[in-house]
């Protein structure tokens, strides 16, 4: 799948995986004896790093960048704060077992996430924006340099 339905796929694929990650680290620090907010902003903070890498390069197919990863947890910051309302909400009112509030609040931030990422990782004009810096001198911008935030590039510290 190509275009926009494939990067929709692909980002479902990821979130699988990151939740993944998440429930594993979230039970683990539960075990540990971490308080089960504790437990999941640690977790939380483990997944991002890691959806980071996979967002970059399986997503959307794209070089990660200091740029990009300082900015990455803008994508997040809704997710962080729908989910761990929700969980407050699911555990601390609701009385819905702090094993499984995650998974459900995690749901309720999945579009919001997408948008979000989506315009933080593409340039406009690879997200079908017009007046982004595409056209005649594609994507090294006006001076042929590059996109500066593109200059100090992750990929030698990207797990391979």
């Amino acid at each position: 799948m190509t275009g926009v339905s494939g990067q929709i796929v692909r980002f479902a694929l990821v979130g699988v995986v990151n939740t993944g990650t998440y429930y594993g680290c979230y039970l683990l620090f539960l075990a540990l004896g971490l308080p089960y907010v504790a437990a999941h902003v640690v977790a939380f903070l483990l997944s991002m790093t890691g959806s980071f890498f996979l967002t970059s390069h399986f997503t959307y197919r794209t070089r990660p960048t200091w740029r990009k990863f300082l900015l990455f947890p803008l994508t997040n910051a809704a997710n962080f704060a729908i989910t761990t309302a929700g969980v407050w909400l699911l555990v601390g009112v609701a009385g819905l077992s702090s094993r499984y509030a995650p998974l459900l609040a995690a749901a309720a931030a999945i579009p919001v996430t997408f948008v979000v990422s989506r315009t933080i990782m593409l340039r406009p004009e690879e997200r079908g924006v017009r007046g982004g810096r595409g056209g005649p001198r594609g994507r090294r911008g006006r001076r042929g340099r590059g996109n500066p935030g593109d200059r100090d590039s992750l990929a030698e510290v990207a797990p391979k």
